[in-house]
């Protein structure tokens, strides 16, 4: 059985990937995670998997890890758009990712898939499409996240240039259960208040199953030094705001966030996160991000392996029914049946 290491394993998309790997009958698995790393997503199978504790910027560390391991699937990264998030965004996005693909040359390792995102490509004018061969351009549409997820796929690419196989995939939104307090499913649970309010723009939306289906199709594959942009669906935000509310038995928004109430929200979610000491809801970033429309093209993906990608109606759906189920047994998290 081939060796495979996991980063990021009991996160949302890395939970989802052990799952399918243990499914699809791997009994060599490898998962990094750190001390307290909440275990909700992975209770199923967090006895078939091995668990490494230990952190992606401990080079050391890292070295000895790869030792023998024959593939990995890097998913480990830190989102955030919130201002003092900015360090930590591209120590552990980039160098971190320089540390994987070091030790995996070093570890002359099979192969690499590397998870990247829609916000490592390059930004067009707003309405135009974007695929895999857009080029990065410096703009103020760009996040700290998205120049640090830039930055770490860079490092992928001087790491083929160097002799390694890897491979790239650039989900777009990925959508579905998780951890009810963080990423898109806190969506969710901020929806289901009534939330009067829908960002003016849209993007692409992707199941979180489909992502890791993908990945897999990709590792086993002969694919190397290649990017796959992976999308299902292009939707407004209205339509995505306006879905999660009824799947939540919720009142969709009805307000648009125009310009001049969105620079209000942003700098009254800054003054209760210096409050609270909690993280912003709504940031600068979101603001600006938000208010574009980008259209992502999946041809290249779908062509590959014949790909099918799930209806975003489907995944919205079931994840509002799970959300729903949470909330009466005081889940923390839950995971979607694998397809």
């Amino acid at each position: 059985m081939k060796k495979i290491l996991v980063t990021g394993g009991t996160g949302f998309l890395g939970s989802y990937l052990l799952r399918y790997l243990i499914r699809g009958g791997e009994k060599n698995v490898i998962s990094l995670k750190r001390k307290n790393s909440p275990m909700d997503m992975v209770e199923e199978v967090k006895d078939k998997v091995q668990w490494v504790e230990g952190d992606i910027m401990d080079m050391p560390f890292m070295d000895e890890v790869m030792e023998g391991v024959d593939q990995v699937y890097h998913c480990a990264a830190v989102v955030s758009f919130h201002p003092r998030d900015r360090k930590k965004l591209f120590e552990v996005n980039e160098q971190g990712t320089e540390n994987i693909v070091n030790a995996a040359l070093l570890a002359n390792v099979e192969k690499l898939v590397h998870v990247s995102s829609i916000a490592a490509l390059g930004r067009v004018k707003d309405g135009d499409s974007i695929n895999e061969k857009t080029k990065w351009e410096t703009s103020e549409l760009n996040s700290n996240y998205a120049k640090s997820k830039h930055l770490a796929e860079m490092q992928v690419w001087r790491g083929i240039a160097e002799g390694l196989n890897a491979a790239v995939v650039n989900p777009s939104l990925i959508m579905g259960s998780g951890f009810w307090n963080s990423g898109t499913p806190k969506m969710y649970q901020t929806l289901s208040k009534n939330f009067p309010f829908f960002p003016k723009g849209g993007s692409g939306l992707v199941d979180v199953r489909d992502v890791a289906r993908f990945m897999i199709e990709l590792m086993n594959s002969d694919v190397v030094s290649e990017r796959f942009l992976l999308n299902a669906e292009n939707w407004s935000y209205q339509e995505v705001f306006s879905k999660i509310a009824q799947s939540t038995n919720a009142k969709p928004p009805s307000r648009k966030m125009t310009s001049l109430l969105s620079g209000i929200a942003w700098r009254l979610e800054w003054i209760r996160s210096k409050l609270t000491g909690s993280n912003p809801l709504y940031s600068k970033e979101n603001a600006i991000t938000t208010a574009q429309t980008f259209y992502y093209q999946n041809n290249k993906s779908v062509e590959q392996f014949d790909f099918k990608y799930t209806p975003i109606n489907q995944t919205l759906a079931a994840t509002g029914k799970q959300f729903l189920k949470s909330k009466q047994n005081g889940s923390a998290a839950n995971c979607l049946p694998l397809i």
